[in-house]
């Protein structure tokens, strides 16, 4: 068996998936009998006939199933390495896939990405979001916003900033529950974390300027994979939290939260860009790597301390 046609697999498959071959020709903007002819040859290079064709349809044989279930697979992993390669031809252009938290999407990316979408006309972006870390290499993701440590060392990281945060908790909480006066006492309350890594609990770290600490192992009341829903569990009263200060500051200053132990600092949350160290640096990566960074500045409402003067 010689090398297969590619174009010929694209024609098999427009004819399979539309069950017809004129309708395979008008989409492909070629004559029928080039289709005919091109489903005619794969056979011939085959050794076996892909379609069953009557007056009424058009019906794939069990050798046409096999392999129209194999090559839309390979067909779609040929068109992204090409348009992956032709990224490399200059300016910023094609598919660019962005991995992120949710809160950070919606927070912050959401108001990035149109100036990048205006500044690289040629380039488009999918958007993943998720509360869980994904595997970029596997998932053929270009580009990640992770938060906090990086175990991976397949990656090549960026320094955007970091998040603050303070410890918050609701009136209707401290109303049923009480405040606690030291950090010794959170033990005693209920607390609303992420979950902890590789089974490890969570640890509330708090600091000052003079370099004095204090930590306190968690046992949380509610654990949950995502900060937005943990800041909102936390204004609704279920428990005690620390929240990424960009978002909760102005419920502190409404009233709908209390910080707590405002003397102290917890510690901040890291913020990289990252990408495969595997991978050459395209263009578009490059450029969209760029572009986040010189829009992360000190400036940048998620990287501000909004309380800050006022503790």
């Amino acid at each position: 068996m010689g090398m297969i046609d590619l174009n010929a697999l694209r024609v098999f498959e427009r004819v399979a998936s539309l069950q017809s071959f004129s309708a395979a020709a008008r989409s492909l903007g070629s004559p029928k009998s080039s289709v005919s002819r091109s489903v005619a040859q794969l056979e011939a290079e085959l050794g076996t006939r892909l379609f069953q064709r009557t007056t009424r349809a058009v019906v794939l044989t069990e050798s046409g199933v096999a392999l129209r279930e194999r090559c839309g697979d390979i067909l779609t992993r040929v068109d992204e390495a090409v348009d992956y390669l032709g990224t490399f031809g200059g300016s910023p252009r094609g598919l660019l896939r962005i991995s992120a938290g949710i809160g950070f999407g919606i927070n912050v990316l959401s108001e990035l990405l149109p100036e990048f979408l205006r500044r690289y006309p040629a380039v488009d972006v999918s958007l993943d979001l998720t509360s869980r870390p994904v595997d970029l290499i596997a998932t053929s993701i270009d580009v990640a916003i992770r938060m906090g440590p990086l175990p991976s060392s397949e990656l090549v990281a960026k320094r955007l900033g970091t998040i603050h945060r303070y410890l918050c908790v609701a009136p209707s909480y401290v109303a049923r529950r009480g405040t606690p006066r030291t950090i010794a006492e959170l033990h005693d309350h209920d607390a609303v974390e992420l979950p902890g890594s590789d089974g490890r609990p969570r640890r509330w770290t708090f600091s000052k300027p003079s370099g004095k600490s204090k930590s306190v192992d968690l046992a949380p009341r509610i654990t949950v994979n995502d900060a937005l829903t943990i800041h909102r569990l936390v204004v609704n009263g279920a428990g005690i939290g620390g929240l990424s200060a960009y978002v909760c500051a102005g419920d502190v200053k409404a009233g709908r939260l209390v910080r707590l132990f405002p003397e102290w600092r917890m510690l901040p949350v890291e913020v990289n860009v990252v990408f495969p160290s595997n991978r050459e640096l395209s263009p578009t990566v490059r450029a969209f790597v760029d572009f986040v960074k010189s829009a992360s500045t000190p400036g940048m409402s998620w990287r501000n301390d909004p309380l800050d003067k006022e503790t």
